[in-house]
């Protein structure tokens, strides 16, 4: 084989496995010591049956690794964190179910077939590759001189003395590091909430009787995040709806007080950030969510329930069993089958905002013979952004949906929507813009001195939509009739929850607490027995 055959066939390969590391590479090596070690290994082993069987072994390899280089890449554009097999494992049936709802059965298809004939393809390229060299073989003396370009290399490596890389080598360790740091992570928090001395460290449910006979909801807005506030493409939207809100809410004689928490994820798994605000813990994995679930840990609907109000949960994204809801013990769960919705679906938004606030207010809060604590989870600002209804003026029309009719099929399809990345943005922020409005108008009308209404995000939007490496923090907006619920938010020297302030624009200079910051503050402002093992 001429030098030339050798550089080229080193050239695709080497090209091939640096493409492992463009999902969040940085600084792009120029040199896969893969590559070197491959086109050196078989130009010395003998052209048979086995060989070529091998060569076929080693580009499954390779395609396997693609597979894991490709799922990087849409984690990072979507939950804004790389792969971590050991978690994520159990993404695969949720995604294949968002990208049916949204691309459709055929869409969805199509991109399966492309990612798997991209990754046979690939196995078939470097396969190919490397029975082409052990066909017609190089020289020993060349084998041998990639070899050992292959070991000054590898030696180079720590050092990053020059730009070489270990793609697939390095995309390997890095699943074993984050699968060793995840377990030893998920066993540290198992200890923590899982053991049976968890729940009497806590002291069990505390009763937050400041707010007995009180109404409390906590309202999630989907992908509310704080770049709604801070980024260019955003702000002057969010500005214009937060000057209404603050207008209507002051003719409404209603107060408010704003802040910000820090989520535990980002662009998706709504689940841990509402978990991490309810318990107080740090929830930022499905194995620490399941722990939390299979354990007796209490949580705010724990501490809500004791202090003698009705606790439910209102989720009109949940449309299959739920067992969860009954772990976390809420006395009802409200879920899109049984919040009486009879007009059309919006894509994956099974029912607008506007109408869970009215059927909430209705079914739910106007009947209660006593205080309720309601978690309501408020999806219109949910992806694919399409289509953006207006808030209606008259709320006695909205009945069990059917007003909504004349949106079914509105709007171009999420397929062509997300065709392209700056019309994406365009839509999110309205989206985001009618879940605040309608939520404001349902303060409006229905607030009152014994009424208390979080309001926030439950995680920045998607990479795709913020920007890389944004801040997880989200708004929080806690909305009253009655100022003597709010003082405690705006108490000078408060450890616990700083940076909160009077009015409706947060402050977005100060560092934020966590989410998992939420309940120990409400313990220590609205309880007034609580052990001091629960502080």
């Amino acid at each position: 084989m001429s030098a030339l055959r050798v550089l080229t066939i080193l050239f695709v390969l080497n090209a091939l496995f640096i493409g492992l590391q463009l999902p969040g590479a940085g600084r792009l090596p120029w040199v896969a010591l893969e590559a070197l070690v491959l086109v050196g290994l078989f130009a010395l082993i003998p052209s048979s049956r086995w060989s070529h069987r091998l060569a076929w072994v080693v580009g499954a390899a390779y395609a396997t690794l693609t597979l894991l280089a490709i799922a990087s890449a849409l984690l990072l554009q979507t939950l804004g964190r790389p792969l971590n097999l050991y978690l994520d494992a159990g993404l695969l049936q949720k995604s294949l179910n968002l990208m049916v709802t949204n691309l459709g059965i055929a869409l969805t298809v199509l991109v399966g077939v492309l990612i798997v004939g991209w990754v046979i393809g690939a196995a078939w390229l470097v396969r190919t590759l490397l029975v082409r060299v052990m066909r017609r073989p190089p020289p020993l003396k060349h084998a041998w001189a990639v070899l050992g370009g292959a070991a000054v290399g590898l030696v180079l490596v720590p050092v990053n003395a020059v730009p070489v890389t270990l793609g697939g080598g390095e995309l390997l360790v890095r699943q074993i590091t984050l699968a060793m740091e995840t377990h030893e992570a998920t066993q540290t928090f198992d200890q923590r909430v899982g053991s049976p001395q968890a729940v009497d460290l806590q002291g069990g449910p505390v009763a937050l009787d400041r707010l007995d006979g009180h109404d409390v909801m906590l309202g999630f807005i989907e992908s509310y995040g704080v770049s709604t506030l801070t980024d260019p493409r955003y702000r002057d939207v969010l500005n214009k709806r937060l000057a209404a809100m603050d207008s209507a809410f002051a003719k409404a004689g209603l107060h408010v007080v704003s802040g910000r928490l820090r989520s535990p994820v980002q662009g998706g798994q709504s689940w841990l950030a509402h978990a991490t605000l309810l318990s107080g813990l740090w929830v930022d994995s499905q194995l620490d969510y399941e722990i939390l679930l299979s354990s007796n840990y209490p949580t705010l609907i724990d501490d809500f329930r004791q202090t003698g109000h009705d606790a439910v949960a209102v989720m009109p994204a949940i449309t299959k069993p739920w067992p969860e809801g009954r772990q976390l013990r809420y006395s009802r769960i409200y879920d899109a089958g049984r919040m009486g919705y009879t007009g059309p679906p919006l894509n994956w938004v099974t029912m607008p905002d506007q109408y869970t606030w009215s059927w909430f207010e209705r079914q739910v809060r106007k009947p209660a013979k006593g205080p309720v604590f309601a978690e309501l989870a408020l999806i219109s600002s949910h992806a694919p952004w399409v289509p953006i209804l207006p808030v209606l003026d008259d709320w006695q029309r909205i009945g069990s949906g059917e007003v909504f009719e004349s949106w079914r099929d509105a709007g171009e399809t999420p397929a062509s929507l997300w065709r392209d990345p700056e019309r994406v943005r365009q839509h999110y922020i309205q989206a985001v813009d009618y879940a605040l409005a309608v939520a404001a108008d349902y303060a409006v009308r229905h607030l009152d001195d014994n009424a208390l209404l979080v309001l926030l995000g439950d995680h920045q939007a998607a990479p795709l939509v913020t920007g890389d490496n944004t801040s997880r923090d989200v708004p929080v907006h806690l909305i009253s009739g009655n100022l003597e619920l709010l003082e405690p938010f705006v108490a000078t020297g408060d450890t616990i929850l700083p940076g909160f302030r009077r009015g409706i624009r947060p402050d977005v200079t100060s560092a934020a607490a966590g989410m998992d910051a939420f309940r120990p503050f409400l313990h220590q402002h609205f309880a007034t027995h609580i052990s001091t093992t629960s502080r």
